[in-house]
């Protein structure tokens, strides 16, 4: 595979982008449209990234057009904690939303103690969707969010199973994301009788940790399937964007929210868990058919985002853009991710991994490998696991994942043992590594702020004491010289604004001229707040 030229690499925005200097209202600055194709529980199970299984068309045409980056990774194996990292640009650690939707039914948070809650993230911190509006982006999400948070009103010009580009004003630039449910985990036992299904007698390749047995080819099968459905259902919405003539005007990346849905895969921070497929497609060709070797991690989208699009990068961002004209000037060394609480089952794991080798640190190590998370055992395969586990009928590399206790530490050679079977941390051979990587989940532990021995009931007490969401002020309005200022004495909130008869809110972000209008509704909201009552000013 080809590498992409690292001379090319800091020029590929700037045909496109604005400078980082010029303001959103300048006329004359273009801006790319950006374009998210976002997969469900997706490991890389496509031809680009050496899977040929099933026909992918449409996705083999953005590889051919775009760049893939065959080394990115998720912060986390599951969804909430993954998408509130793409949506912030920080780690899940650092934002208190390591554990598995906290928002989630009352029903698990009744076992563990502590009541539904929302990530409470540092001050300042922007969803990157109300950053880009700040720049003139027009934003909108079709249709999951699932943050560990409620989204400001600030976030979205729209969000829904609507929302599309085509509702922007026109010749405003557009920031996309449309979400493909059709992977997800739940579809493969939810689509039994599915027309769509790929030929029974298809050969599908088992992973050495599952049983070759017919359940499992059947669901494995049915994982095929729905990536070749997602693929026409990407060819659709393709075929859209250069319907409207705006393929060579936009910038578009796919890819998955973590890995792949079997067991020991999604939830895992195993590369079965954790690494996802990514493509990105430039306009006018720049880059097409080149492969980028370089480690990327999820909270690497939004300053990438953000530096292809000339918007200047917050500081508190964690990660470091790829791409465009505020790239990082030395390639990413190490990727990190977390693992915590999932429904009301907990384990403590995080992981650091160079573009070699996989360390883990067990943080509860007295606890199994596999837990009994209620939501997978509805699948085919997690119940053949079982059965062969109670009837003796798993080889080695099967029933590693039932054993019952976990080293502290795990090293493994992702070139080597690629699905991270064998553990190399006790080999004197590899002592180097082992502590080089030690020291580097350490430091990042301490930087991020990692709460992950916190017990959940004390995490919830440090950012909503007593249990009860703390709410952000309401906005306050002073007018200076025919302008309206608006305030909130929360440290770090949005504020979001609309003129009457306005459905649409704005983002403030500085004095606002009424002119015929004799007032605005408000409402502040600080992420992982209530939102603030909404008040009309001035009154």
């Amino acid at each position: 595979m080809q590498r992409l030229p690292l001379f090319l690499v800091p020029l590929l925005a700037l045909a496109a982008c604005a400078d980082s200097d010029q303001g959103a209202s300048d006329p004359v600055t273009p801006r790319p449209n950006i374009l998210w194709l976002v997969a469900e529980d997706m490991s890389q199970n496509i031809a680009p990234f050496g899977d040929s299984t099933v026909a992918t068309p449409h996705l083999d045409r953005l590889a051919r057009e775009g760049i893939r980056f065959p080394n990115t990774f998720s912060v986390s194996g599951v969804c909430a904690p993954s998408r509130f990292s793409i949506a912030t640009g920080i780690y899940t650690t650092s934002g208190k939303a390591q554990h598995m939707r906290t928002t989630s039914s009352q029903e698990y948070h009744d076992i563990i103690g502590v009541p539904p809650y929302e990530a409470v993230p540092p001050p300042g911190v922007r969803m990157m969707s109300e950053i880009l509006r700040m720049h003139g982006y027009f934003a909108t999400n079709n249709a999951k969010r699932d943050y560990q948070f409620s989204p400001p009103v600030t976030a979205w010009d729209e969000s829904s199973n609507q929302a599309h580009w085509r509702q922007r004003p026109e010749g405003v630039p557009f920031f996309s994301i449309f979400n493909f449910f059709i992977t997800h985990e739940s579809r493969i036992w939810a689509k039994a009788e599915d027309s769509l299904w790929v030929a029974a007698d298809l050969d599908v390749p088992i992973p050495p940790y599952l049983p070759d047995t017919e359940a499992v080819r059947t669901d494995v099968r049915r994982m095929y399937s729905n990536i070749r459905e997602l693929d026409h259902q990407i060819g659709n919405l393709l075929a859209e964007l250069e319907a409207d003539g705006l393929l060579d005007e936009t910038i578009i990346f796919f890819y998955s929210d973590h890995g792949g849905p079997l067991p020991r895969q999604k939830r895992q921070l195993y590369d079965s868990g954790l690494r996802v497929p990514l493509i990105v497609r430039l306009p006018d060709g720049m880059g097409a058919g080149t492969v980028d070797e370089r480690l990327v991690s999820f909270v690497d989208l939004a300053p990438t985002v953000f530096s292809l699009a000339g918007v200047p990068l917050p500081g508190y961002l964690e990660g470091q853009a790829f791409l465009g004209g505020e790239q990082a000037q030395e390639p990413r060394a190490y990727i990190h991710a977390a693992a915590d609480r999932f429904d009301s089952i907990y384990d403590t794991k995080r992981a650091v991994r160079d573009g070699r080798f996989k360390y883990l640190r067990n943080l509860r190590p007295e606890r199994g490998y596999y837990l009994a998370v209620t939501y997978r055992e509805q699948m085919a395969t997690m119940q053949e696991l079982l059965r062969l586990r109670d009837s003796g009928g798993l080889n080695e590399a099967q029933a590693q994942w039932f054993r019952d206790s976990k080293p502290e530490e795990e090293l493994f050679d992702t070139h080597s043992d690629p699905h991270e079977l064998r553990s190399i941390a006790a080999e004197p051979a590899h002592a180097e590594k082992l502590a080089e990587l030690r020291d580097e989940l350490d430091r990042w532990m301490a930087a991020t702020g990692d709460a992950g021995t916190m017990p959940e009931p004390e995490l919830v007490e440090s950012i909503w004491p007593g249990g009860v969401q703390p709410k952000t002020a309401a906005p306050t309005a002073t007018m200076e010289g025919g302008l309206l200022r608006l305030g909130s004495t929360t440290q770090g909130a949005s504020i979001g604004y609309r003129f009457p008869d306005e459905e649409r809110w704005r983002v403030y972000e500085g004095p606002v001229a009424l002119g015929t209008s004799s007032h605005v509704e408000a409402v502040s909201h600080r992420i992982g707040f209530a939102p603030s009552s909404e008040v009309t000013l001035p009154r």
